[in-house]
């Protein structure tokens, strides 16, 4: 079994293409390498190869936010919100005090 770390969460989300991708996917599950590529160009302009995007994919199944299912010839691929929310339950942000904070703050200036 791979450990995921968060490591490689952060490795996976610090590119721009590959948050693409995540919203892609949270958009529209279960998506094909090709109906990917075609959304990436339609909606984010992103013109990358095919084989560049597999690499992405890659990167981000290795990181635990995708998973994939073949089906006949089409790799199939799924969002995975728990290796963020993990990162989220580790250093929580309390909304009440962060807000408070923030609105103080703004009033002095």
């Amino acid at each position: 079994m791979h450990i995921i770390s968060h490591v490689d969460v952060y490795r996976a989300i610090a590119d721009p293409t590959r948050r693409a991708i995540l919203d892609e996917l949270v958009d529209r599950s279960g998506q094909s390498l090709f109906e990917l590529c075609a959304r990436l160009i339609m909606k984010h302009g992103i013109g990358s190869s095919r084989q560049a995007i597999s690499q992405h994919l890659d990167v981000l199944e290795a990181a635990g936010l995708i998973r994939t299912r073949r089906e006949g010839r089409s790799k199939l691929h799924w969002f995975e919100g728990a290796p963020l929310q993990a990162i989220g339950e580790r250093w929580p942000i309390p909304t009440d005090e962060y807000t408070s904070h923030s609105t103080d703050e703004d009033n002095e200036k």
